[in-house]
């Protein structure tokens, strides 16, 4: 009985982080086809006093993934974070991208590539105030939520500061299969789908037949 559980943990950690480096490909999406007139644009004028930049808001993902990092796996290298006011597209970017790395070995500590989960890492810890969990699925989601919020954060301020990001990036968010291949995991890209069979076409009934049959 222990040889299925050993090898579903490992089958968690790899799927984590192939899961992440398709999330940290969103970023880079965004980053990289964002207008830089808008990376730094203050919020429309009717916008709360506390909403952030689009810069603040990717450096913001970055520092809490070093925070993510710092707590729960503090023998990794942690990243150095980004100062909000004077950080770069590029520089975010390259550091998303370190950070986004440390996070993948994190999960692999935590939920295993040796086949035993809670390895190395015993525990989540998402912030100083708040109580730890046992590492496992609930640390892959939380990380993800945080994300995909401000991923939809910068599209709906993107739009508002007039810098709208083209459909095609908005599109290619959802395309994993190419995310997947992109961060270096073609053997996912390339596994084939099952192919729903094609609809069947109703026959085309006139009047008159449809008389005939009711009667």
């Amino acid at each position: 009985m222990a040889k299925p559980q050993l090898k579903a943990h490992t089958q968690l950690g790899a799927a984590a982080v192939q899961i992440f480096a398709a999330n940290d490909r969103m970023n880079q999406r965004l980053i990289e086809h964002l207008e830089p007139a808008a990376w730094k644009s203050k919020p429309p004028a009717k916008s709360p006093a506390n909403v952030r930049t689009i810069a603040a808001i990717f450096t913001h993902m970055h520092n809490v993934r070093t925070k993510w990092i710092r707590l729960t796996a503090p023998h990794l290298e942690i990243p150095l974070q980004l100062n909000r006011a004077h950080c770069t597209q590029s520089q975010a970017r390259a550091a998303l991208a370190e950070s986004a790395a440390r996070c993948t070995e994190m999960f692999v500590e935590a939920l295993g590539d040796s086949g035993q989960i809670g390895g190395r890492i015993q525990t989540f810890r998402r912030d100083g105030w708040a109580p730890a969990w046992p590492v496992g699925l609930e640390m892959l989601c939380y990380m993800l939520a945080h994300e995909a919020h401000h991923r939809g954060q910068v599209c709906m301020l993107a739009h508002q500061l007039g810098f709208p990001l083209p459909h095609k990036v908005g599109d290619g968010i959802w395309n994993w299969e190419k995310l997947w291949k992109e961060g270096g995991h073609p053997a996912i890209a390339s596994q084939s789908t099952t192919k729903l069979p094609k609809k069947r076409k109703r026959p085309l009934i006139t009047p008159s037949q449809k008389i005939t049959q009711s009667g």
